[in-house]
């Protein structure tokens, strides 16, 4: 068991001393820099533009540009037809694969010339480790099922709940898929592009590196699920570096997110 943990520290901390001991670590390192910028703008265009409060601002930014009737009709697609409430968390998990996935990509290939595969998507070796996703969610769901009793947990989740009269299709369906996508780009944006951009420099302490802005995206979800984030990032940051792909953390993510919100609609009653 020590070697399991041993093992991918090692290799990691050994390609970094490499790096360090090389020409091109005596040299102001772009890769860092770009990639800490990049969580940082894409963080903050997540949190200022994605949330519900930043639809308006940008219908304002667009009225400024002399564009009044595409702002008139954002305006009423997020908050007057009567799908508005889905328009809104279809605009928020499609910015969110813009900042954490699209731009993160592109950074990769065009300015890093670099693989995807080396930042957490290849597919070889995916259930190598599976034994890891069993004991997480062995430890997660009976976690789920207690705090699934809580009114403030019943009031979050699912962030789409469905009408007294409507069933699962087809809007809860359509966001439990889009929630799909968006936990894929969590895990691309920090165990993948974070993790893996910052490795060579930071070597394993690129997980903590990592751990900080992960840990404060958590910062509007109760206060157990905030601190728990500290564990999982790290536990998910490590993982990737064994690894060296995001899809285990990506299958564990979706599926606790899965149970939560059928942990919160049982209790509300829904499934009859």
């Amino acid at each position: 068991m020590i070697e399991f943990f041993r093992e991918p520290l090692r290799r990691v901390e050994a390609e970094s001393r490499a790096f360090l001991a090389s020409d091109s670590a005596r040299r102001p390192d772009r890769k860092v820099i770009v990639v800490l910028l990049t969580v940082a703008l894409g963080l903050t265009v997540q949190h200022f533009v994605a949330m519900e409060e930043g639809i308006e601002p940008v219908a304002e930014l667009l009225r400024d540009l002399g564009l009044a009737e595409l702002a008139d009709d954002l305006h009423e697609t997020m908050w007057l037809v009567p799908a508005a409430k889905m328009h809104r968390l279809t605009w928020w998990s499609a910015i969110s694969l813009l900042v954490y996935v699209a731009v993160p990509m592109l950074i990769v290939r065009l300015v890093f010339r670099e693989r995807l595969r080396d930042y957490g998507v290849k597919m070889g070796g995916v259930f190598a480790d599976f034994w890891v996703y069993a004991l997480m969610m062995a430890v997660a769901w009976p976690a789920i099922y207690l705090a699934s009793a809580s009114s403030r947990f019943q009031t979050i989740y699912p962030f789409y709940h469905p009408g007294p009269d409507e069933g699962a299709w087809p809007n809860l369906v359509h966001w439990e898929l889009l929630y799909t996508l968006q936990f894929f780009a969590v895990e691309f944006f920090f165990r993948g592009f974070l993790v893996h951009g910052l490795k060579y420099r930071f070597g394993a302490y690129a997980i903590f590196v990592m751990m900080v802005p992960y840990c404060m995206l958590h910062f509007t979800k109760p206060l157990p699920e905030a601190l728990v984030s500290i564990i999982g990032g790290v536990a998910l940051g490590f993982m990737s570096l064994r690894t060296r792909s995001i899809w285990m953390g990506t299958a564990i993510h979706v599926t606790v997110a899965w149970s939560m919100d059928a942990a919160s609609l049982w209790r509300q009653g829904f499934f009859g």
